[in-house]
């Protein structure tokens, strides 16, 4: 029988000792071809390099025509080896010109190959070139020759990065090393952070499969397991973590599933079958992702990354790789870039040295944004190619404000940032002192700048941003980030803690606003439908399922004392909330029967975010205490805009005369009927667009806490009635086509008020 290890060993070898000659670099790599095209019985082996204009060239070859080595070239995603490139992943192919994606390069001579086996040349996740081996006849490759092959390419790689093929690169090209890239993505938390790439490594290439002693191994899984849970443990207990409220779910989710008797028994059964426990955690991972490769659904996503977390832990454990090596060896300012992560991983790095957050997927309400954003550090995520372009050490800058990150960034592009940091922190500072003044225009009219909230670890920010109180407390952030429906006692207790935090502040608690892009897993029927932004959500679910009737009861029994503010989301119909009252006033007579402390005062608001309401204002404030613009979802259904649709996005303005018309009807409305009008979207969020909502009648605003501070700069400067004069003015002239944001720029520059 042949030793199919014995053929790897000795290529692996006569590498090793290429390595140590005192060979030119083309004359190293072009024996490196000779003897895997030998060793592997192949009679082609090319080797292509990937350069920094997202080119591979040929940079040697065993077999194919010599001349055209350094003159054949695919782009990136082109041909087999541009696939091989673009996605990271092996191709093994017995008929390689029937696969879609062939390319022929007539110069290379290679039309009369049949198998083909490319692999990428990897380091540190990033692909540098691509491996290749041909033979005419028709074959599918062995995995041993899979892995051999990529186990040459792993050597290979080395020799790129260490710089040894510089001296083959033509003038003015250069290897995809060191050129400056920048990566558009999304802000999923604002900050900007200047430091040096931390590649997240979670996967551990397992080589001892086999066991020889099945009680020894099913000893040292259970030992294994058990340091896990512990672990988990000792998180769960850490200061920080017990006294921030979202991540501690996330992490009581962890524990339950290190403790899942299915997902243990599972291993145990592949120990048994002769595996190790090391092979046996890969195995189990492995079957479980194939299952699960090709869903779709956002909350079996999370899960299948949170047991990647686990069996990556579990890996750690087995070999001995604790996370106090990785936290000695991290930089100072440290950038961690990721596919993706799980939330306990990141509470493995050390917080003072961290810097930021780049993930090439993840969801703004993923685990590890959630715990992020409680470790205070801006993140960046959908930031595809993130991983592949970046090596441990490259410099690299995070913008969370913009969500955009610059790996390797030029001299001036990384001085400007510099300059961002020190300006804002100038700012910051600015925006301090202003915290404790009131919120009055330079001709006296008072305005109230409230913040959006929806997590325990936005409470802090009420008295640092100086915020007047919370105008929208977003409820359904507390069952996002849950694997199950919270009970009653939890959300009372979230709900309390808001209160507390305010200390007497307003705060208004929209009802839980769940469907379209806000999908509950365990919720059935929910983003199931074709239209879901238009379908079942917000309040149309809430009246229809007991959900409603649950969180009244936690918001009144939580209130006890105090005032108590809610408000219904997506209102289409004035009965929508005569229903709702009805469910109120049945729990607060139900609370009432067991002396239960009721609130002092219940206030009870709408949104208007559907347009149907535009014609039932009067109406609908003669039923309610306040209202509130949901600008976001108003101006998506104004204007048939998908606000996730980056095609689409910029290209209608929400600072428009159409749309500050319809804005200016419904604080008219307040004014005329004397209801409290607050408008709580991103349109607050920034100076100019809250410059124009004041113009528009506005005078009551909720944004994010960290916009607080340049928009009251901006208010204590701004003369109102002049404003609202030449907004009006703009608003009832016949033509809508006015460009009222450069109106906006001229008139700030006018009046040197700070945008």
């Amino acid at each position: 029988m042949r030793d199919t290890a014995a053929g790897p060993r000795l290529l692996l070898r006569r590498l090793r000792e290429l390595m140590a000659e005192a060979l030119e670099p083309q004359a190293r790599l072009d024996r490196i071809v000779h003897h895997i095209a030998q060793n592997m019985v192949a009679e082609v082996c090319s080797l292509y390099v990937l350069r920094a204009d997202s080119v591979l060239e040929l940079y040697a070859t065993e077999g194919l025509n010599p001349g055209s080595v350094h003159l054949a070239q695919l782009r990136l995603g082109q041909g087999l080896v541009g696939t091989i490139a673009a996605s990271a992943r092996p191709l093994n192919l017995p008929e390689a010109q029937k696969h879609p994606a062939f390319a022929y390069l007539p110069e290379t001579g290679e039309e009369i190959y049949n198998s083909f086996l490319g692999v990428p040349v990897l380091r540190a996740g990033r692909t540098l070139g691509v491996l290749v081996v041909q033979n005419r006849t028709m074959r599918q490759y062995r995995e041993d020759e899979v892995e051999a092959l990529e186990t040459t390419a792993m050597v290979i790689a080395e020799m790129i990065a260490t710089g040894d093929l510089s001296r083959l690169t033509r003038p003015g090209l250069e290897l995809d090393l060191s050129r400056p890239v920048t990566i558009n993505g999304m802000s999923f938390n604002e900050g900007v952070g200047l430091g040096h790439v931390v590649l997240h490594e979670p996967r551990i290439v397992v080589t001892n499969l086999f066991n020889e002693d099945s009680d020894e191994e099913l000893r040292r899984l259970e030992t294994a397991l058990g340091s896990l849970r512990l672990s988990i443990d000792d998180m769960l207990s850490r200061r920080e973590v017990a006294f921030e409220g979202e991540h501690r779910e996330v992490l009581e989710a962890y524990r339950m599933f290190a403790n899942d008797r299915g997902w243990v028994r599972r291993l145990e059964e592949a120990i048994r079958n002769g595996l190790t426990a090391e092979a046996a955690v890969e195995k189990v991972q492995s079957d479980m992702r194939a299952r699960m490769l090709h869903m779709t659904d956002p909350y079996l996503r999370e899960r299948m990354s949170d047991f990647d977390d686990l069996a990556n832990r579990l890996l750690r454990m087995l070999l001995g790789h604790g996370p106090e090596a990785m936290a000695n060896a991290l930089p100072r300012d440290a950038i961690v870039v990721a596919r993706t992560m799980g939330a306990a991983e990141l509470l493995d790095y050390p917080r003072e040295k961290l810097r930021g957050l780049v993930l090439e997927d993840g969801a703004v309400t993923s685990h590890v944004v959630i715990v992020a954003r409680a470790m205070g550090i801006p993140v960046t995520g959908q930031m595809k190619g993130a991983v592949s372009m970046s090596e441990n050490g490259d410099a690299i800058i995070v913008d969370g404000d913009d969500g955009v990150i610059h790996l390797r960034p030029q001299s001036d592009v990384e001085a400007a940032y510099a300059e961002k940091v020190r300006f804002r922190a100038r700012r910051q500072e600015l925006y301090r002192e202003l915290r404790g003044k009131p919120s009055v225009t330079k001709d006296g009219v008072q305005i109230d700048l409230m913040m959006n909230a929806g997590l325990a670890v936005d409470l802090p920010q009420l008295s640092d941003s100086g915020a007047a109180g919370i105008g929208l407390f977003r409820t359904e952030l507390q069952f996002m980030v849950a694997s199950t429906f919270p009970r009653a006692e939890a959300q009372e207790r979230l709900y309390r803690d808001v209160l507390e935090a305010a200390d007497g502040k307003p705060v208004t608690f929209r009802t839980i606003d769940i469907g379209g892009d806000k999908v509950l897993p365990y919720f059935k029927g929910v983003g199931q439908e074709e239209n879901p932004a238009l379908g079942w959500r917000a309040v149309r679910l809430t009246l229809d399922r007991p959900g409603l009737r649950t969180q009244m009861r936690a918001l009144l029994k939580a209130a006890g004392g105090r005032e108590l503010r809610v408000m219904l989301p997506m209102v289409t119909e004035i009965s929508e909330i005569r229903q709702a009252r009805e469910i109120i006033d049945r729990e607060v007579r139900h609370l009432s029967r067991f002396a239960h402390h009721l609130p002092t005062k219940l206030k009870l608001g709408a949104m208007i975010e559907v347009p149907s309401l535009m014609w039932q204002l009067e109406e609908l404030m003669s039923v309610v205490d306040f209202v509130s613009v949901g600008s976001n979802d108003l101006f998506q259904f104004v204007t048939a805009t998908d606000r996730g649709n980056t095609q689409l996005a910029g290209r209608f303005e929400p600072i428009s005369v159409p749309f500050l018309r319809l804005l200016r009807q419904i604080a008219e409305a307040g004014n005329r009927t004397g209801t409290s009008v607050t408008l709580c979207g991103e349109l607050a969020g920034r100076p100019i667009s809250a410059m124009a909502l004041l113009g528009a009648g506005y005078r009551s605003i909720s944004m994010s806490p960290a916009a607080i501070g340049p928009v009251k700069a901006m208010l204590i400067e701004l003369p109102l009635e002049r404003l609202t004069r030449l907004m009006n003015e703009t608003l009832d002239a016949h033509s809508s086509e006015a460009d009222v944001r450069a109106m906006l720029h001229a008139f700030a520059a006018e009046h040197d008020i700070p945008l």
